[in-house]
Order: structure tokens, then sequence, then C-alpha cells
């Protein structure tokens, strides 16, 4: 693949790299001076979101073995992104969300052994832990509660066993509820308020909107991706969230704020399968990667607001996201 050729580079491949993390984290790398593959089937990411960037795109599948390997040759690290995403996809198709999530993760880390890869960072959530009490932490038994929970779950602990068994350093992030730009094509809550309002929809809110969740400002995480790339700590699972618990209501009153209007908001029914609450501790990401979130919420929103009002986004709701 390409980045054999450039000496001198440390090359990346990222998974779901024209996906909405992805695209974000791309642009922060290639600042940072590495060389850049993307590794995507395009079911969800956009090829419109990496226009213009000095990176490879690959369109192919992590399920096929041949073009895992045709990806992973020759490269240092690996950021995998791509997943099965939510749980509401994993009630729909248990069996898809394992096979990409598993199968896949498995796939890839098989790849790492072969190809002699150096860092292999996992994207995971608090779907994992499940049953817990909160805050989430990375000492607490997870008990999910969701097949994509489970899979995720099974992903974290392929990483951990290939670090024990092979040596791959393994880093584990374990997500808080992301937004920010290029995230048109989500349905996450930050994204479908946003997507609602530019729209001139209603806003719908699950339930009674009193379930929080812990919001990451995109840029925020991608800083957490960078330092658990350049990090020697393995075999680990980190926390990458604010620690500050948000409800849905107290955010839609932020986003009404960030817009200067008052939006028709509508109360629809809860969704199966989701956490109550959701906020996580952070002290070891603090401690271990010298990681800090610097974006405030209302900060966050007001540049996400800004990007849903650009050209490119318009382009993908045309294309796919207004249904």
């Amino acid at each position: 693949m390409a980045v054999e050729e450039a000496e001198g580079l440390r090359s990346i491949l990222v998974t779901g790299g024209a996906g909405f993390i992805g695209a974000n984290l791309v642009r922060m790398l290639l600042a940072e001076g590495y060389r850049i593959c993307v590794l995507d089937n395009l079911s969800t990411g956009r090829r419109e979101y990496l226009e213009g960037l000095d990176l490879e795109v690959m369109e192919g599948d992590i399920g096929d073995t041949e073009v895992v390997a045709a990806a992973v040759k020759g490269v240092h690290e690996i950021v995998h992104l791509a997943a099965q995403c939510g749980v509401s996809g994993s009630l729909a198709n248990p069996r898809l969300d394992c096979e990409v999530n598993i199968l896949g993760t498995l796939n890839l880390l098989e790849a790492c052994r072969r190809y002699d890869v150096q860092r292999f960072v996992f994207a995971s959530s608090n779907a994992p832990l499940g049953r817990q009490r909160l805050p989430a932490s990375e000492d607490k038994a997870p008990l999910p509660i969701s097949p994509y929970g489970a899979s995720k779950l099974a992903g974290e602990a392929y990483c951990l066993a290939y670090h024990g068994s092979w040596g791959l350093g393994t880093a584990v992030l374990r997500f808080g509820n992301v937004y920010g730009p290029f995230s048109a094509h989500k349905n996450s809550v930050v994204a479908k308020l946003f997507k609602d309002i530019v729209s001139k929809r209603s806003i719908t809110v699950n339930g009674d909107g009193k379930q929080t969740r812990d919001f990451l400002y995109v840029d925020d995480l991608c800083q957490a991706i960078l330092l658990a790339l350049e990090s020697s700590a393995s075999g680990e699972v980190f926390q990458i969230a604010t620690g500050v618990e948000t409800s849905i209501l107290e955010l839609v009153a932020l986003v009404q704020k960030v817009v200067d209007q008052d939006v028709d908001m509508r109360h629809g029914p809860p969704r199966q399968g989701d956490m109550r609450r959701n906020y996580a501790t952070i002290a070891k990401a603090r401690r271990m990667l010298g990681w800090e979130p610097t974006t405030d919420l209302v900060t966050g929103l007001q540049e996400t607001y800004a990007w849903f009002k650009s050209p490119i986004s318009k382009i993908v709701w045309n294309q796919r996201c207004l249904t």
C-alpha cells in the first residue's frame, strides 16, 4: 500500500476514517505529520469528508481478511474506529453486530500480529459496563445490557488478550457521548437535534428527557487518541469523557440558547436498551495519558452548530440524512 513508500514517516491506518470521528481524527493526525491510510466500507462514512486531504482511502470491509491484510501491511499503528455503532442497530441485528464488532476486530488484531504492527487503539464506549453504579470507571466489572455492549466488551477483551499473549501495544478507549463537526450522517442526540433545528423540524426527545450523558467534544477525543498512540501504556482501558453528567433536557435548553430560538419539543417513547444515566471518571486518563478535555459544552455546541450550517453538511443531508 502507499504508506510503504513514505520513508521516515509514521504510518497510521484509521478504520472507519470516513466517518464522524475519523474525519476529525485524520485532520489532527495529518497536522502532526503522520502518513494516513483510511479503510472504510462507506456504509455510513462519507468520501466528501475526506476531500482535499493528503491521504489514501481504501474502500473495503473489516470483515474481509484479504482487504484487512492489504490495509495493515506496512503500517506502524492502527486506530480502529470502524464498527456497528449503537444499541438500536445491535437490537435489530445482533448477528451483524457480532460479525462487525467482534470478528472484524479479530481480523485486524490477527493482521497486526502477522505484520508486526506496533500500536492498536480500540474505540469502545461505556456500553460494556451496562448495569454498574456511576460514575463509569475502568475498575468496575462489565455487565452489558445490549448486544452492542457485549460486542464491544468482546473487542476490549481481545485487545487485552493480544497484549498479554503477543505483546501487542493495545489501548482501549471508552468514549463518552461524542459530538462535533462531520456528524451529519449520525443520529446521536446532538447531531439529531441540530439536523432537526436546521431543517425546521420539531425536536423529539426519547422518554422523559431526564436520562443523562457525558458529552465530549470530538477535538478533545481526538487529542486523547493521539496521546494513546504516543503512550507506552499497553494492555490498558481508559475512560475518555468529561466527568460531567448532563440530562437531555438540559442539553436541549443549551442548544436552544446556541441557536437563539425556541424550538418545538415533543417526547417520544424511550429507546430499548438505553442506559438511564451515564457519565465517567477520567482520573486514569489524566494520570497515565496526561489527557484533559478542554472544550466546555456551550463552546462545543457552538462549533457544531456552525458546521451544521456549512455547505458540506447540507450536501450530506441531501444525499442521505434527511428522512
